[in-house]
């Protein structure tokens, strides 16, 4: 009777964090209860931050009064800088209480990372102006194609080939994807645009991954280098594009420029922007990568029932049909895959760390 409440118990320790942690947290002394709470809680935390940042994104881009997307991006990158600078001086006061590298900037680094620079501009921009034109509804079918870009994009650059079954679930989220632009036409809020911009997003979150794959080297690995210096590097290249394309100008006759209420939610944004990399990097520690794209599925499930419960929307069944085929496409290709790189040659256990500290590839953003 032990030994089969002993084989429940590792089975439901297993389906929490692999079997790969068990042994140590029993060395450590953790119980089963003290991770499935500690789980629970990061899980949470995830859901929230990610939640509340796409929420607040649309609210300041949806701003009437102010129609500058470029500007609340600009300003988020910012943001971004600034904490990355904060948290170096809490480093140093507080060793150990706050671990955060040390980064000095160093100009040959901001060169080596500039070609990802250059993709990621692209892709807050794009998801920002898909978030603005389509809503937090439609984002998730709008946003939807990072994955199947994934596939392309490995085989146009990479020359890496993509199995029947993960084609056959990209096959899934396409149709998915094309009838959500028919449903959501039917309803008259469809916006062109919208989509245009959101399968531009999908495809920079493609290229941003495999850059920054790339780029990981120059920064030791370190995904808070690697943030650090894309941007600081996006606020050089953001500066010109605010001022061309008339958002500085549309600030300055702004009513509310001088309003503390204005900033604060500004500061806000770039604040939850820069949390969603820690709690997803949390997440994938505390869990699996297989788990945390799971939940990151089971949260835009979420977020889209919150949107249309929000605005009191009333949705066709095809609408909902085509939002689960997104979602249901989504995650079986992640499994899929997770089963392929089981069956696959062992790889170093450098590269793996390094490509579990990268934040989501499939375009959640979250962007």
């Amino acid at each position: 009777m032990n030994r089969i409440q002993l084989k429940r118990s590792g089975i439901l320790r297993m389906a929490l964090a692999g079997s790969e942690t068990m042994d140590q947290d029993e060395v450590n002394g953790e119980t089963f209860l003290f991770r499935a709470v500690r789980i629970g809680a990061v899980v949470t935390l995830y859901w929230f931050v990610s939640i509340t940042m796409v929420f607040l994104n649309n609210y300041l881009l949806d701003n009437r009064d102010l129609d500058a997307p470029l500007l609340v991006t600009f300003y988020q990158c910012l943001v971004t800088v600034g904490l990355c600078w904060l948290l170096q001086l809490l480093a140093r006061l507080c060793p150990g209480f706050i671990d955060f590298p040390s980064v000095k900037f160093d100009t040959k680094t901001s060169r080596e990372v500039l070609p990802l620079s250059l993709v990621f501009i692209c892709m807050i921009t794009f998801n920002n102006l898909c978030l603005k034109l389509v809503g937090v509804a439609f984002y998730t079918v709008g946003r939807s194609l990072s994955t199947v870009f994934n596939v392309l994009l490995s085989y146009v650059i990479l020359k890496q080939t993509t199995s029947l079954r993960a084609v056959l679930c990209c096959a899934v989220i396409l149709g998915g994807f094309w009838l959500g632009v028919d449903q959501e036409g039917l309803t008259g809020n469809l916006s062109w645009s919208g989509v245009f911009f959101g399968v531009l997003a999908s495809a920079c979150v493609s290229l941003n991954a495999i850059y920054t794959k790339k780029v990981m080297p120059a920064v030791d690995g370190n995904i808070w280098k690697l943030s650090y210096y894309n941007n600081v590097n996006a606020c050089v290249l953001f500066l010109p594009l605010v001022v061309v394309s008339g958002d500085l100008g549309r600030l300055v006759a702004f009513p509310g420029v001088t309003n503390p209420r204005f900033w604060g939610m500004m500061t806000l944004g770039g604040v939850f922007g820069f949390a969603i990399g820690y709690v997803t990097g949390l997440q994938i520690k505390f869990t699996s990568p297989l788990t945390h794209n799971v939940s990151g599925t089971a949260k835009a499930c979420a977020q889209t029932v919150i949107a249309v419960v929000f605005n009191a929307s009333s949705k066709s069944l095809l609408w909902w049909t085509s939002n689960m085929m997104v979602l249901c496409g989504s995650s079986a290709y992640t499994w899929v895959k997770s089963l392929e790189m089981k069956k696959a040659p062992h790889r170093e256990p450098e590269d793996s760390a390094k490509e579990k500290l990268l934040p989501r590839e499939k375009g959640d953003a979250e962007v």
